[in-house]
């Protein structure tokens, strides 16, 4: 086989193109209680005891939900003993988000060869680093939903699962970095927005996992969900060698729609860096 790198990439590139283009990339399935739970959260009569008969049916989901109702962030003078009385103190957007960061954990678990199993947890990490920022970037500066910013985080990178799936069927793709994460990075917006529309999710949402590396992206004067994540992924990568970190920030529409420059923006984020560990802390559990 030809070992030229460039023809490498371009031939897997082009052959995970065509398998998208004919549905035949196998995209990963939303789980039934995160289905179930967002039904809740989009109807019109949402209640805590619907969602708490939702949850209560998963044991692993229940009790998470409890540890995080009884933890330091968010427990009041009396703990919670019951999935309902959880729900009412968190709310159930973020509910939904908690529900979701353990679901897309697992599906980060779900690599079959070990070399793909740490990628895959580097991932996840990332993922969620970028979900804490989001949340305090959306509260702090929009008017936007911390939850909903935060879910925007958590799944703005779906779209390297089904690569790495197909990865595992190719060793000459998994065990090479440089060709492997060079796919992931031409492929993996395109990859996640079939996923999320697959996945009934909103406009919004969907532009998070699609448009989130568009630097210049400036499709409206306010922000927006994917402004917020986008901050948030380039945040994520200070203090690393990351090829981002090296660009000129100054031109990127997101600041000024949420009415920040770099500086200032890495200084938020920087003395809110307390706060962002917190929230990790809650999504890894």
């Amino acid at each position: 086989m030809d070992k030229n790198p460039h023809k490498l990439e371009q031939k897997f590139l082009s052959q995970i193109t065509d398998d998208l283009k004919r549905n035949r990339l196998p995209l990963p399935m939303l789980p039934e209680i995160a289905m179930k739970v967002r039904n809740v959260v989009e109807s019109a009569d949402a209640s805590n005891r619907e969602m708490a008969k939702v949850i209560n049916a998963d044991a692993a989901v229940s009790v998470r939900l409890m540890q995080v109702a009884n933890s330091p962030l968010y427990r009041g003078r009396q703990p919670f003993d019951t999935v309902q009385g959880a729900i009412t103190r968190l709310g159930i957007k973020l509910v939904r988000s908690l529900v979701s960061a353990l679901v897309m954990e697992q599906l980060y678990q779900s690599g079959a060869n070990e070399l793909a199993r740490r990628h895959l947890e580097s991932l996840w990490s990332h993922n969620v680093t970028v979900a804490a920022i989001s949340n305090v970037l959306a509260r702090r500066y929009t008017k936007l939903s911390p939850e909903e910013a935060m879910l925007g985080g958590l799944i703005h990178d779906i779209g390297v699962l089904p690569i790495f799936a197909y990865a595992e069927e190719e060793p000459e793709l998994l065990e090479n970095d440089e060709l492997l994460f060079g796919v992931i990075k031409k492929m993996h917006a395109q990859v996640g927005k079939s996923i999320l529309l697959a996945w009934r999710f909103s406009p919004e949402l969907v532009a998070c996992a699609a448009e989130h590396e568009q630097l210049d992206r400036n499709h409206a004067p306010q922000a927006d969900y994917c402004d917020i994540v986008l901050l948030a992924n380039l945040h994520s990568y200070l203090g690393t060698r990351h090829v981002l970190t090296e660009l000129d920030w100054s031109d990127i529409p997101a600041f000024t729609k949420l009415g920040l420059d770099p500086a200032t923006s890495v200084a938020a984020v920087t003395e809110a860096r307390k706060e962002v560990t917190a929230i990790e802390n809650l999504l890894k559990g």
